[in-house]
């Protein structure tokens, strides 16, 4: 009940609108209580009424029908229309704050967050059990209160008129609370396993959607099959375990809620026969029956409902729980400007704990606006030491300063305003090429962002666009080419203007032309600040003031080109066999 608990935060805010619609609800729900006690007046005091003329029975029952007819036509539709919009209108906005909270929730996340779990599986959670958890604001807070409501009233007026036969009415009322409690508590477990299931088709699906073109070069279509095919297959199987056991309770509760009718059909039929019941209290009875037991059908509807909404809270909460890695300390400091003078002292570094180290003992001291390349093979930690400095994740030993601050010092967000990076596949968003141009300075103003592509030597190619740079890039930037993805996302660091810049393997996919157009823009974006270059091909590196060369997680050797290519040790032997090839 925990995640009911803290769902009710989000409900809090709108509580005057919950208990508005309750109002509006009873009217509702009042009004076709009316019509039983209608039917009682028309049969004991018109239809059997021995003192009455035909004429006076058809005036009477004209007047009263036209009566009520009137209220019903003027009261109904302002009713059901503010019930059903004040009652949508609150669920949405609450699910509005909860997905905004949760969106907020995944910025924080850190990469070893998204690198351990699927994207299809988040967004199952934001959109599909957020969309859930709707039914417990619609279904707990309104319609519950409104049937139990319905029940209640119901019952004082049956009593009103005989309490026998409202006791026979209730009298499985018992029997009926104790298989709701039997049959809900497993199937909340099972609505939860179901729900988990059907995010890992998902996450499955999302993550196959995403890799098409592998599936498709590879000719593995079959075994993709073969593989959605088994995720599909659990879901199914925890599908049908929710719907057999579904069903048993709808089978077990609805025959309860079928046998009372007839019970009170047959104990209302003994009393009219004895004398001890009217034939309209009879009639209203039995319409009344339908009106107190149709609620209690409603009610198993909703405690489904409410089932489902409440695993799907929890799931949502177990999600909102996730720790974040990465946090300012209560007293962090917000960085205004940085200068650019970088200290890696003795960093250790590993992604978890139970593995082994990614870095070993590293130390690395850099001048503001000195430009460091970091070269060396595949898994040597080149990438990773880059990462550590925007604290995408924190160093497991040493410690990195940022103009003598230790970075944890620093508030996350001030500290990544002050680094500009550019990766080997650089994302774009399926929006214009201006609005991603201007992610590195959302409130650029075109001039701005026209002169930031320039520098990038990207202002050519964006202006023979289709729609210049309103044109629409695609998922991804799927329209554009690697090399113009790639100096749109130069652009975005031009634009961001930070004093220290990274790039990792900018370079490293692109053709011989945009690799030059693109390595002179870099060069350009590179001039006064402190730069710091992960690079495979060493003769984009020579320019370097210092060239870092590791392996295994820590430095072998450092120097210009020119000092290390004197040495003839590992940087000599890696240029000397790319020169070669």
């Amino acid at each position: 009940m925990d995640s009911i608990k803290r769902y009710m935060q989000f409900v809090k805010p709108y509580k005057w609108q919950i208990v508005g619609t309750i109002i509006i609800g009873l009217l509702k729900f009042g009004l076709p209580l009316l019509i039983p006690l209608l039917l009682k007046y028309v049969v004991d005091d018109i239809l059997l009424q021995e003192g009455l003329s035909s004429a006076e029975k058809s005036s009477e029952l004209i007047l009263i029908m036209g009566t009520i007819f009137l209220a019903f036509l003027i009261l109904r539709p302002p009713i059901e229309y503010y019930r059903q919009y004040l009652a949508q209108w609150t669920g949405n906005k609450i699910l509005y704050d909860l997905r905004d909270r949760l969106f907020d929730h995944i910025q924080r996340l850190s990469l070893r967050f998204y690198a351990n779990n699927r994207a299809g599986e988040i967004i199952s959670r934001v959109i599909h059990d957020v969309e859930q958890t709707k039914n417990f604001v619609i279904t707990g807070l309104m319609n519950l209160w409104l049937d139990l409501a319905t029940i209640v009233i119901v019952i004082v007026i049956m009593i009103t008129v005989d309490l026998p036969l409202t006791l026979v009415s209730i009298m499985l009322f018992p029997l009926y609370g104790f298989s709701i409690k039997y049959f809900y508590s497993k199937l909340r477990h099972l609505t939860r396993v179901r729900s988990q299931a059907l995010a890992e088709v998902q996450g499955h699906l999302h993550e196959r959607v995403q890799g098409m073109p592998v599936i498709q070069s590879m000719a593995i279509e079959e075994t993709e099959q073969e593989q959605f095919k088994k995720q599909n297959t659990n879901f199914l199987e925890k599908a049908i375990d929710h719907t057999s056991w579904n069903a048993k309770t709808f089978a077990v509760v609805n025959t309860i809620t079928d046998i009372a009718p007839l019970l009170v059909i047959g104990f209302a039929g003994y009393q009219v026969i004895n004398g001890n019941l009217t034939v309209g209290e009879m009639v209203m009875f039995i319409a009344y029956i339908d009106r107190l037991y149709n609620p209690l059908r409603r009610l198993i509807n909703s405690s489904t409902t409410l089932t489902q909404s409440i695993a799907s809270m929890d799931r949502v909460f177990e999600f909102a729980d996730e720790k974040y890695d990465i946090t300012d300390k209560k007293d962090a400091i917000t960085l205004e400007t940085a200068h650019g003078e970088v200290n890696f002292e003795n960093v250790s570094f590993k992604y978890e704990e139970e593995e082994e180290s990614v870095l070993r003992n590293v130390s690395l001291h850099i001048q503001a606006g000195e430009t460091i390349a970091l070269v060396g093979m595949s898994g040597g930690g080149k990438s990773t030491l880059v990462s550590l400095l925007p604290r995408f994740y924190d160093v497991t030993e040493g410690r990195i300063t940022l103009d003598g601050e230790d970075i944890r010092n620093v508030t996350v967000h001030s500290l990544r305003k002050q680094i500009g990076i550019v990766l080997q596949d650089s994302i774009l968003f399926s929006n214009t090429v201006r609005e991603n141009i201007a992610l590195g300075k959302p409130d650029a103003s075109m001039e701005e962002i026209i002169e930031a592509a320039k520098a990038a030597n990207a202002h050519d190619f964006i202006s023979s666009l289709p729609n210049g740079y309103e044109t629409k890039v695609g998922e991804r930037g799927v329209k554009l080419s690697g090399g113009q993805k790639q100096r749109v996302a130069i652009a975005r660091v031009f634009l961001k203007n930070p004093p220290i810049l990274v790039m990792d393997e900018a370079t490293s996919a692109l053709d011989l032309e945009s690799e030059h157009l693109i390595q002179e823009s870099l060069e350009k974006l590179a001039a006064n600040r402190t730069t710091f270059v992960v690079a495979h091909r060493l003769s984009t590196i020579t320019h370097a003031d210092r060239i870092v060369l590791m392996e295994h997680g820590k430095i072998i050797e450092t120097g210009t080109h020119e000092e290390l290519m004197q040495e003839k040790g590992h940087y000599y032997n890696l240029f000397s066999i790319q020169e070669i090839g």
